[in-house]
């Protein structure tokens, strides 16, 4: 709130008053108080939330005579942000909007300090027209400088100049050198966006950087080529690997803080047609959930997952492909028996997630610690429950195998595109028929969807929408109003609409620069199939994927494309996105 004179909030109070915006006696009882205690009345009425910062901003414009702007779900352009610094911005409370009859109009949180306004007119060397905006509204603008990319242009301005020298003295290149702020200006943006991956591709002239956020790959900037081979020697560096080796893919990993927390990256580099690709995976600690209903799974799915990890031996596999969830899946359900009185040990590439009170191995391939290897190992240790973060390979999948037989509880991953494609895929690794017959409990597919935002629309589903809907699960829909909630509550979405030839209810987000084309977040869509005895035989005489799952689907098996279309019925994601996943899946 700007610094105001008593009359002047005086008059912002009888302003907001006159337009009824607030409890005439209500506020009369607060400028008593707040008078008697010597404090500011408009201070007291925001505190006490009977009024809003956008409110006051507003009638503080129309009392000192400057012009309002409402900064909400406005977004915008990088070079437009970059006209002051990020750090100025935020100590005067000030963000640029955009330059007009030569003028660069700048939204700011007290226009009455001429100190500020002389301050960034000489900062940026021109004449400025100010407006009034609220806190909140100027808050959200600072945010957009997670983007703020000032410390990468410097770096391809001073690369620019010193490109041969960059590029035969890599080693010179130290922690407060531009690469490494223009790097670390990458990695906070990737992190504050939750993106999961980064993206570094070189063109013939170019540098593309990318980011994966919620599952969907967006370019954030487009860099000189010459800034290339400084910035992936400076990765190579922190990663430990060869910098100069440009023939071969190398894989490494190191650590950051952002904002006080720790991010383990994952590096992966290959030679391409124009230089060396760059893939970083953000694996994030702390903004996950490792509780298994709110990632999505629930009715059927859930309850068939649940009965699989209560028994003392077998095996529990997911399957997906990369970046599916599938770890964190497992995460999940060691958290959900996870107990003083078993003993947990996990063998994963990397570890993603430390846990208290399990025993996590970090496989070592230079060391000669595999996978196949590691499980050995993990044998020797009395394990009640073993994690191995991945089946790759024959040698692994018949280690997990017995282990299984002997008593272990045992959960692992597989590279399939559904429940039903593990097991003709561990058939193809030489397991015996009988032997998976004997150990599999439960076997799970899944992919992952963006979620809808909280601020949303709903509409009429189309003719073809319904037709759609209807093909997919209008077995599964309740066939009347008496029906619905028991239909609902075995399903696991709640309220589930009546199948109908007409019309179903869909929702979709509102977009905004917080939750581009309105979703926000991830959810999981599943399908699971217990192997019973019914799916052994099938096992046993060596049935395909597409036969396992027709008997799954008749014994009650939920398919991850319907569990998709149930979400968009219910709310949390829309068909768009199903289809964006699932399209491939029956």
């Amino acid at each position: 709130m700007a610094l105001l004179t008593r009359d002047a909030e005086e008059k912002i109070v009888n302003l907001l008053l006159s337009e009824g915006l607030a409890d005439i006696s209500l506020v009369s009882a607060i400028k008593q108080q707040a008078d008697s205690e010597g404090k500011s009345p408009l201070a007291e009425l925001i505190n006490r939330k009977l009024i809003s910062d956008d409110m006051v901003a507003r009638a503080t414009a129309a009392i000192i005579g400057v012009p309002y702007v409402e900064l909400k779900n406005i977004t915008l352009d990088q070079d437009t942000l970059s006209r002051i610094p990020a750090e100025a911005s935020s100590r005067v409370m000030a963000v640029p909007l955009g330059e007009k009859d030569g003028m660069l109009n700048i939204a700011m949180l007290d226009v009455t300090n001429v100190q500020a306004t002389d301050y960034l007119s000489n900062l940026i060397n021109q004449p400025i027209r100010v407006w009034m905006a609220s806190e909140r509204g100027i808050r959200e603008m600072l945010e957009q400088y997670h983007g703020d990319f000032s410390g990468v242009k410097e770096a391809v301005r001073e690369t620019d100049t010193e490109a041969n020298e960059a590029r035969s003295d890599v080693k010179t290149i130290v922690q407060d050198s531009p690469i490494s702020k223009a790097l670390t200006t990458i990695l906070s943006y990737a992190a504050k966006t939750k993106a999961s991956d980064i993206h570094i591709e070189p063109l013939e002239n170019s540098l593309i950087i990318r980011c994966r956020i919620d599952g969907v790959l967006r370019k954030i900037m487009e860099l000189p080529k010459t800034i290339a081979p400084a910035l992936v020697s400076r990765i190579k560096i922190l990663s430990n690997l060869k910098i100069d080796e440009h023939r071969v893919p190398q894989d490494g990993q190191f650590t950051v803080l952002v904002d006080d927390q720790e991010i383990d990256l994952r590096i992966a580099i290959s030679p391409v047609t124009w230089g060396e690709q760059v893939v970083i995976r953000l694996l994030d600690k702390t903004g996950v959930s490792m509780e298994i209903e709110k990632m999505g799974m629930s009715g059927r799915a859930l309850r068939d997952v649940l009965e699989g990890i209560k028994k003392p031996n077998g095996m529990i596999l997911t399957s997906g492909p990369t970046g599916s969830g599938k770890s964190t899946t497992l995460y999940a359900l060691i958290q959900q028996i996870k107990s003083e009185a078993i003993n947990i040990v996990t063998l994963e590439d990397p570890v993603e997630y430390k846990m208290d009170g399990i025993n996590q191995i970090q496989v070592n391939v230079d060391a000669g610690l595999t996978f196949a290897s590691g499980l050995r190992s993990i044998l020797r240790q009395d394990p009640d429950v073993v994690m191995v973060g991945e089946i790759r390979d024959s040698e692994t999948a018949g280690l997990a195998v017995q282990a299984a037989l002997t008593g272990h509880l045992v959960f692992s991953t597989l590279h399939t595109n559904s429940a039903a494609g593990i097991l003709p895929r561990l058939l193809d690794m030489g397991i015996e028929p009988f032997l998976l017959a004997s150990t599999l409990n439960v076997v799970i597919g899944q992919r992952l969807v963006r979620r809808i935002t909280e601020k949303r629309d709903t509409f009429k589903s189309s003719e073809v929408e319904t037709k759609g809907i209807n093909a997919i699960v209008g077995d599964l829909l309740p066939k009347d109003k008496e029906s619905v909630t028991s239909v609902s509550e075995d399903l696991g979405y709640p309220g589930l609409p009546v199948k109908n030839d007409e019309y179903y209810m869909l929702s979709k987000g509102m977009d905004s620069k917080e939750t581009p084309g309105g979703y926000s977040g991830r959810a999981g869509l599943y399908e699971t199939i217990v192997v019973d005895e019914d799916i052994q035989k099938t096992i046993i005489s060596h049935a395909t994927a597409n036969e396992i799952m027709r008997l799954a689907k008749a014994k009650g098996t939920v398919t991850m494309r319907q569990d998709g279309v149930l979400k968009a019925l219910s709310g949390i994601t829309t068909l768009e996105e199903v289809n964006r996943v699932a399209s491939d899946l029956s």
